[in-house]
């Protein structure tokens, strides 16, 4: 066995691919030009320009759907700034921090510090009181004597794991200073997030807002031949490819980086079978993969009452086969948490997680109008069986339902 996989692995060295640079596909990559967020750069270039001129620029709220383009945009902008700033000598720091990584920031110790890390300060990953890990990290602020711009990718996570309260410290935090002066630009996908913000973190974070529209499916179909000519050999892609691609992810909201990553499966998928270019079949085999790879992922990462609020959605569905509403998924939600050992939320906080199931595409939740009794949402799944049975089955077992 040992013989025949080093033989595979030899052959394959020498097998012939269809990509240039598969990077290109990656949603690391930040291209030279982007396209069609022209509007959103200059109005992030607008509201950070007056760092080059030592003054303090607004903290800065970016949100909008999955794949419309806010932390590319939001990292080109910034690099352009930081070469422009080295280039006149202008002391400035940009740091970057996906608030989604375990471990980094789950908890507000975790999170001050590993900025605090940033400016060269060992701190153990526990240990500490928070206050002293606090006083750590206002000091290396403060030594480093610079303008500082701190990047919080989803955002919405660290508040879910975190609550608002390190929010308020960090946008409180430069009337202690005298050396130094920072400003956060947050980034979230869900449209909600700030809704449920203390009233002083919002004000404080959200001086400035941006929102991101979904990319439409011209718009998509442009991006994505300017990435294939970088990404694939010539005729690499097989004819109709790029715009059913861009068909799927302008349904998806106007994922583009949903569909950029289908060409990438799609490419890895024609090279495993040694075809010579990638065809519509291969991209109808990546849409299956990623699809089930994507929903398994969301549900298994997911606070547990997020997790309880799907279970009783597909309890329902189950039953009755027909769309049902927020309500009635309240009430099985508050028996389900009796059940299950879980302090029941308020129907508000639960329709807030209803609204967050639509916009990862797992349900469809339509507000509707009942008269005098008010709105509420008409829910149903959008996912296929094959799939809403698998996810039935994760939840079960990791709520112990």
């Amino acid at each position: 066995m040992t013989n025949k996989i080093k033989g595979f692995f030899e052959e394959y060295v020498g097998r012939e691919s269809v990509f240039i640079n598969k990077k290109v596909l990656q949603s690391s990559y930040i291209p030279a030009e982007i396209s069609h967020r022209d509007d959103q750069i200059n109005t992030i270039a607008n509201i950070l320009a007056p760092t080059l001129k030592g003054d303090r620029p607004s903290n800065l709220f970016v949100y909008g759907k999955t794949g419309t383009g806010k932390t590319l945009v939001v990292k080109h902008t910034t690099e352009q700034l930081n070469q422009v700033a080295k280039k006149n000598n202008i002391d400035m720091k940009v740091i970057y921090l996906n608030c989604k990584l375990k471990k980094v920031a789950d908890t507000e110790y975790r999170l001050i510090a590993q900025l605090a890390r940033f400016f060269g300060k060992t701190i153990p990953t526990t240990g500490l009181p928070t206050d002293e890990v606090y006083n750590i990290f206002f000091e290396a602020i403060e030594e480093s004597k610079q303008k500082i711009i701190f990047i919080l990718d989803e955002i919405d996570q660290l508040v879910k794991k975190a609550g608002d309260g390190i929010l308020y410290n960090l946008t409180r935090i430069n009337p202690e200073l005298k050396h130094s002066e920072i400003a956060i630009i947050g980034i979230s996908n869900d449209l909600i997030f700030s809704n449920n913000l203390d009233p002083r973190v919002k004000s404080s974070l959200s001086e400035e807002e941006i929102v991101f529209p979904p990319y439409n499916a011209l718009q998509i179909q442009s991006i994505l031949k300017k990435r294939c000519e970088l990404a694939f050999k010539n005729k690499g892609i097989g004819e109709g490819v790029i715009a059913k691609c861009a068909a799927f992810a302008a349904r998806e909201h106007g994922d583009a980086r949903r569909a950029l990553e289908l060409l990438r499966v799609a490419g890895e998928l024609a090279d495993r079978e040694e075809d010579k270019r990638v065809e519509l079949k291969h991209l109808d085999l990546a849409e299956d993969k990623i699809e089930h790879d994507r929903v398994f992922d969301i549900v298994k990462n997911q606070p547990k009452q997020f997790q309880l609020t799907l279970y009783a959605i597909l309890q329902i569905n189950e039953h009755l086969k027909k769309p049902f509403y927020t309500g009635e998924t309240y009430e099985l939600y508050k028996e389900l948490s009796e059940k299950v050992g879980l302090r029941p939320l308020t129907q508000r906080r639960v329709s807030d997680i209803i609204a967050e199931l639509d916009m990862l595409g797992i349900i469809n939740a339509k507000v509707i109008s009942k008269g005098r009794f008010g709105r509420t949402k008409e829910i149903s799944i959008a996912l296929s069986k094959g799939i809403n049975d698998k996810v039935k089955e994760i939840l079960t077992e990791e709520l112990g339902a």
